[in-house]
C-alpha cells in the first residue's frame, strides 16, 4: 500500500510540474509575442514617419532647385514667386550644437569621472539625481531662464544689442545635453574593469593619472556614444533655440549672431503655411533633413555602445 500511495504521490507531483511548466511557457511566449508587437509597432511608426515626410516633403523639388534649396541664403515662402534656401539654417543648426558640443563635453566627462572614481557612494547617490533633473525639465522653462538669466549676461559680457543669439542657445543646450552625457560616461566609466586599475595604481600612478590615461581611455567608445546622444538631444531641441536664438534668417558669421535653426523655422513657420503648398513642403523637406541628420547621430552612437559592450564582454 505504502509503494502505491508514494507511486501516486510521485505521479500528482510530476503532473502538477508539467502543468506549472506548461504555465510558464505559456506566460514567457505572451510576454514575448508582447515584446515583438511592441518591436514591430516601433518600426511601422519609424517608416510611416519616414513615408510621411517623403511624401509631404520631396514635391517641393519639382518647383525648386536642389542646389537652391540646400545652398540657397534666402528665405522667401510668401514672395513671387516663392524662394527657399536652407544654408542660414543648416549653418546656425551645426553652429549651436557644435558650440553646445564643445561646452559640455568637458564639464559632462569631468562630472562623470569624478562621480565614477572619485566621489564617495553617498555624494554620487545625491548629485547623479540632482544632474538628472535637468533631463526632467521642460524645454520652454530653460527657454525662460535663458530669456531672463542668461541672455542680459551675454548681451553685457559682450557688448551685443541683443543677447539672444547662438552662444546664449548653446549654453542652455549644452545644459540640456549635460545629464545624458553624464549619465552615459558615467556607466561607461563603471565598465572599466577594475584590473585596470589595480594595475595602474601598482605601477605607482596617481589617481588622475589612473583616470586621465587609464579609466578614459578605456571607456572612450562609451564616451564617445554620450557625446553623440547629446549632439542628438541638441540638434532635435526646438522650444529653446526658438526663444534665445534671435531669429534672424541670415547665414551667421559668428556665435554671437542671431541665428535661427532647421527645429525653430519649422516650429516658427508650419502654423502659417497652407497645407499642401510649397512653404509647407518646403518645411517638410527641412524636417526630412533634420530627421536623416538625427537618425544617423543616434545609429553612430548605436554602433559605437555596440562597440563598447563588445570590447569589455571579451
Amino acid at each position: 500500500m505504502a509503494t502505491i500511495k508514494n507511486a501516486t504521490d510521485t505521479a500528482a507531483l510530476q503532473a502538477a510540474d508539467i502543468s506549472l511548466r506548461r504555465r510558464i511557457r505559456l506566460g514567457e511566449r505572451f510576454i514575448e509575442g508582447w515584446i515583438f508587437l511592441a518591436g514591430l509597432l516601433s518600426i511601422v511608426i519609424l517608416l510611416g514617419i519616414i513615408g510621411i515626410l517623403l511624401k509631404e516633403g520631396l514635391p517641393v523639388f519639382a518647383h525648386t532647385n536642389p542646389w537652391d534649396f540646400f545652398f540657397g541664403t534666402k528665405w522667401y515662402p510668401v514672395s513671387d514667386p516663392p524662394v527657399f534656401g536652407i544654408l542660414p539654417f543648416f549653418v546656425s543648426t551645426l553652429m549651436i550644437t557644435l558650440l553646445a558640443t564643445v561646452i559640455s563635453v568637458p564639464v559632462g566627462v569631468a562630472c562623470a569621472a569624478y562621480l565614477s572614481e572619485v566621489a564617495s557612494p553617498r555624494v554620487d547617490e545625491i548629485v547623479k539625481p540632482v544632474i538628472e533633473l535637468l533631463a526632467g525639465i521642460p524645454s520652454v522653462m530653460m527657454g525662460f531662464i535663458g530669456l531672463a538669466l542668461l541672455s542680459p549676461l551675454v548681451q553685457s559680457a559682450f557688448n551685443l544689442n541683443t543677447g539672444l543669439c547662438g552662444l546664449t542657445a548653446s549654453i542652455m543646450l549644452s545644459l540640456m545635453s549635460l545629464p545624458v552625457i553624464v549619465s552615459v560616461s558615467e556607466d561607461a566609466l563603471h565598465a572599466v574593469p577594475k584590473e585596470f586599475k589595480e594595475a595602474s595604481y601598482a605601477l605607482g600612478a596617481t589617481r588622475w593619472e589612473t583616470i586621465w590615461h587609464v579609466c578614459i581611455p578605456a571607456a572612450l567608445s562609451g564616451i564617445a556614444a554620450a557625446i553623440m546622444l547629446g549632439v542628438g538631444r541638441a540638434i532635435g531641441e526646438t522650444m529653446t533655440v526658438l526663444m534665445v536664438a534671435g531669429g534672424a534668417l541670415a547665414v551667421p558669421v559668428s556665435p554671437v549672431d542671431p541665428m535661427t535653426t532647421m527645429t525653430s523655422a519649422i516650429a516658427s513657420g508650419i502654423g502659417n503655411a497652407v497645407r499642401g503648398g510649397l512653404q509647407y513642403q518646403a518645411l517638410f523637406a527641412v524636417g526630412l533633413i533634420l530627421f536623416i541628420l538625427t537618425l544617423a547621430v543616434n545609429w553612430i552612437a548605436e554602433k559605437v555602445l555596440d562597440r563598447q559592450k563588445r570590447k569589455f564582454a571579451r
